[in-house]
C-alpha cells in the first residue's frame, strides 16, 4: 500500500509528499542547528504519519509526550529497571502500540542507557512481531556520538550498538529508523551513513555545511545556502522525498511541545523600594521548608517477573518413579536456602543483574541441591534477596530493632526493600552512613544520583530523617527504630573487595 503524507511545500507552492512505504525501507536524518526546527518537522511526520503506522519516539526532553492526548501514543517513562523496560518494549511490538520513551530528568549516561536497552528490545523482538515501526530518535548525536564523552565506556557501546542496530539492521525486522541531530560532525559517521533521505536545515559551521553538501550532492561551494535557510525551511533528498534537492517549508501541526522557545516580555515598571522588597524576607520565609523536586515513587516491578516465576505445567505421561527426597529440619531447609542465596550473591556482577535472572539461577540451584518441597516463590525469593543484600549477621537478625526494620521495609515496593534494610542494618549496628555507591549497588545499578533519590523518597514517606554533621557527612535517623547511623561519607568509594563483587 503506497501511502503519501504532506510535510509542507516546495518553494512554488506546491505540496511535497513523503512516501511512508518508501520510508520504512530507506530511513530518514534530519539535521539542524538547534532553533532551525527540527522538533516541529518531527513533529509534522509523527501526526501525519500516526494513523498509517506504528511509532516510536525516544525523546531525551520530554517534548512529544503530548502526542498521547491528541494521538494515543502511551507515555513511557525511562526512570524503570532493566526487566520492566524489555518487558514493555516487547509488549509495544507484540500489540503494535504507538508509544514515545520520555528520558526526561535522567542524566546523559542513564539517557543513553535507558534508550538502549529499550531499542535492543525493539531490535530482539520475536519474528512473529516484525511489523513495521516507525523509529524516532531525536538528539540522536546523544545516543551515537561520534567520539568518546564523560559517560563510561559501557554505556556508551550499548547505546551507540543500538543506534547502529536501528540504522543497519533494523529494517528487515520492521524497524525504520528516523534520526534528528544538531551537527552531523557529532554524530557517529556509521549511523548517519545508513540514512538515504534527508531533510538538511539552517546550520552555520563549515564542516556541517560541507558535510550537507555532500549527502545531498550538492556542490561545496553551494553550501552556503543552509546558512540562510528559515526556521522551519530544510533541503529534501531521498527516494521517499524528491530525486533531486528540494527546498520545502514544513506545514503546521496539531499538537505542540511542553516547552518553548524563549520570548520577550515587557519588565515591571521600575519601584522605589526595590531595595526593601529584595532583601526583606517574608515573615514565614525562614520556617518554611527549602523547595525541591519531588521525586516520583519508583513503580513496582511489572507483569512480566510474575510471568517469569509461574511454573509451567507439565504434559501429561505415564507416572514414573521420582527420586525421593531425603526428610530435612525446617531449621536446615531455611539455612540450605540461605547458603543458597550467598552463593548467587557472591557470583561477579550478581547485584547489577535483574531480579527474573537471579531467580531463575536460584531455581536450578535449588534442584541441584534437592531442596526439598516447593521452591519459594519470586515474591519470597526477592524478599531473602533483599535481607541478604542488607549483610545483616544472625545477632542482629535475633534483636526486635531487626524484626522492626522488616515491618518497616513493606512499606516499600519489592525493588526498595534492600536499599532500606542497607541503612537500617548500619543504623542499628550503629555503623557509618552506607555511601551512594554502595547504596546504588543495593538497588542495581551504577547510579550516584539514582541513589540519593531514593534516600528522598525514603524521607518523604516519613520512614528516616537525612542530615548532616558539622563537616558535611551524611546521618540517616530512623525515627520508629531509636537508632540513627554514625556520620559517612556520600562520596565514598566501595572498598576493593565490595567492588570486585560488583564487577
Amino acid at each position: 500500500m503506497k501511502v503519501g503524507i504532506d510535510m509542507g511545500a516546495a518553494s512554488d507552492g506546491k505540496p511535497v509528499p513523503l512516501d511512508i512505504e518508501e520510508l520504512l525501507a530507506t530511513r530518514l536524518l534530519v539535521q539542524g542547528n538547534s532553533g532551525s526546527g527540527k522538533s516541529h518537522l518531527l513533529r509534522r511526520l509523527l501526526e501525519q504519519s500516526a494513523p498509517w503506522v506504528q511509532q516510536c519516539v525516544i525523546d531525551p526532553e520530554g517534548d512529544f509526550v503530548t502526542l498521547a492526548d491528541k494521538f494515543g501514543h502511551v507515555v513511557v517513562d525511562g526512570e524503570r529497571s532493566e526487566a520492566e523496560l524489555l518487558g514493555i518494549a516487547s509488549r509495544i511490538r507484540q500489540h503494535r502500540v504507538s508509544c514515545v520513551l520520555s528520558l526526561e530528568g535522567l542524566d546523559i549516561e542513564q539517557q543513553m542507557r535507558t534508550a538502549g536497552i529499550f531499542l535492543n528490545a525493539l531490535f530482539d523482538a520475536d519474528r512473529e512481531y516484525w511489523y513495521p515501526i516507525l523509529v524516532v530518535v531525536d538528539e540522536a548525536q546523544l545516543f551515537a556520538p561520534s567520539v568518546s564523552g564523560d559517560v563510561s565506556e559501557e554505556a556508551r557501546k550499548l547505546s551507540l550498538g543500538a543506534m547502529t542496530n536501528l540504522m543497519c539492521r533494523g529494517r528487515k525486522r520492521g524497524l525504520a529508523g528516523v534520526i534528528a541531530t544538531q551537527r552531523l560532525a557529532k554524530l557517529a559517521k556509521n549511523v548517519a551513513a545508513e540514512a538515504s533521505n534527508f531533510l538538511m536545515g539552517r546550520t552555520f559551521l563549515d564542516i556541517d555545511m560541507a558535510r550537507a553538501a555532500d549527502l545531498l550532492g550538492m556542490d561545496r561551494r553551494t553550501a552556503e545556502m543552509f546558512r540562510d535557510l528559515k526556521r522551519g525551511s530544510f533541503v529534501a533528498l531521498g527516494p521517499a522525498l524528491s530525486r533531486r534537492p528540494l527546498p520545502v517549508t514544513i506545514g503546521t501541526v496539531e499538537t505542540s511541545a511542553r516547552s518553548t522557545s524563549p520570548k520577550l516580555t515587557p519588565l515591571p515598571e521600575a519601584m522605589a523600594d526595590v531595595e526593601d522588597l529584595i532583601f526583606t524576607p517574608d515573615p514565614d520565609e525562614l520556617i518554611r521548608p527549602l523547595p525541591r523536586r519531588v521525586s516520583a515513587q519508583p513503580r513496582p516491578s511489572t507483569d512480566i517477573l510474575a510471568e517469569l516465576a509461574r511454573p509451567r505445567p507439565e504434559p501429561v505421561m505415564a507416572a514414573e518413579p521420582r527420586i525421593s527426597q531425603p526428610e530435612m529440619a525446617p531449621e536446615e531447609r531455611e539455612a540450605l536456602i540461605d547458603a543458597i542465596l550467598a552463593d548467587i550473591l557472591d557470583q561477579p556482577g550478581a547485584a547489577f543483574r535483574a531480579d527474573a535472572e537471579l531467580f531463575q539461577d536460584f531455581l536450578v540451584r535449588c534442584r541441584i541441591r534437592r531442596l526439598p518441597g516447593a521452591a519459594p516463590t519470586l515474591a519470597a525469593f526477592r524478599r531473602r534477596m533483599a535481607i541478604a543484600r542488607s549483610g545483616v549477621d544472625a545477632d542482629l537478625a535475633a534483636t526486635d530493632g531487626w524484626a522492626q526494620a522488616l515491618d518497616l521495609s513493606r512499606r516499600v515496593s519489592e525493588d526498595l526493600q534492600g536499599v532500606f534494610l542497607l541503612v537500617a542494618r548500619a543504623a542499628l549496628a550503629g555503623e557509618a552512613c552506607p555511601s551512594d555507591a554502595m547504596i546504588a549497588r543495593a538497588y542495581g545499578t551504577h547510579s550516584a544520583r539514582r541513589a540519593r533519590r531514593l534516600l528522598g523518597y525514603f524521607e518523604e514517606q516519613g520512614l528516616v530523617v537525612v542530615h548532616a554533621d558539622a563537616s558535611g557527612r551524611r546521618i540517616v535517623a530512623f525515627p520508629d527504630l531509636a537508632a540513627e547511623t554514625l556520620p559517612g561519607d556520600p562520596n565514598a568509594a566501595m572498598d576493593s573487595e565490595t567492588r570486585s563483587a560488583a564487577e
